[in-house]
């Protein structure tokens, strides 16, 4: 009954989307992209592995931040939960009600309905999600939201909109292990770097990404 449940969050983020009213939200700005993506450098490459992050390492990691900022800071701008994922959407009528609004943001429009497929703890078959992402680039278009005019430039801001958040999650998930003491949450750690290697498949623009997993890989 995945179908079901995930349309009806795609109806309810397009609502939130068209509706909310984001005065006096805080921007997701270059600033706050910038400091989510030094988490991973800061909390998995350097604490969690213990690698120096300097020299090439930090140039090509540099260049994909600059890639992927230039993505955000580039798409049209709406309500953003900034969380929005299966464990804070709850049974509800109508269905789903959404929880956990703590975070939310004025920033770019493929930041929730990424987050919503490419989850922190469960994982689809991608020609499943590509099939979820064409229902909501068609239901969003149909409702007159600012998605790109083609689904594959939409597919390419999801994409480079999902390297920024996946990248964020290894970070913070290696900094609760290290300075918080809860280290299952490195369990879920593979599962973004899958996310990640699926995304550098398709765009050439990552190639200093795949470079700096490649390294990761090797020194394991």
């Amino acid at each position: 009954n995945a179908n079901d449940w995930y349309s009806a969050a795609i109806d309810t983020l397009i609502t939130q989307q068209l509706h909310t009213d984001t005065t006096g939200l805080p921007e997701y700005d270059e600033a706050l992209l910038q400091r989510e993506l030094e988490l991973f450098p800061q909390w998995y490459l350097f604490r969690h592995r213990e690698k120096v992050v300097t020299g090439e390492l930090r140039q090509r990691l540099d260049r994909v931040f600059d890639v992927l900022m230039r993505s955000a800071l580039a798409q049209p701008q709406v309500f953003v939960h900034r969380d929005y994922m299966p464990r804070n959407l709850m049974v509800s009528d109508p269905n789903p009600g959404v929880i956990d609004f703590q975070d939310a943001v004025a920033g770019p429009i493929s930041y929730d309905v990424i987050s919503l497929f490419k989850d922190a703890f469960l994982s689809w078959p991608e020609e499943r999600v590509l099939s979820w992402l064409r229902e909501y680039f068609d239901k969003a278009t149909a409702a007159g939201l600012p998605v790109p005019a083609a689904f594959e430039d939409f597919l390419r801001d999801c994409d480079l909109m999902g390297a920024q958040r996946h990248l964020k999650v290894i970070g913070i998930f290696a900094r609760i292990c290290h300075r918080d003491g809860k280290p299952k949450y490195l369990g879920d750690v593979p599962r973004f770097f899958a996310y990640l290697r699926t995304v550098i498949a398709r765009r050439p623009e990552l190639a200093d990404l795949e470079w700096v997993l490649d390294q990761l890989e090797d020194d394991a």
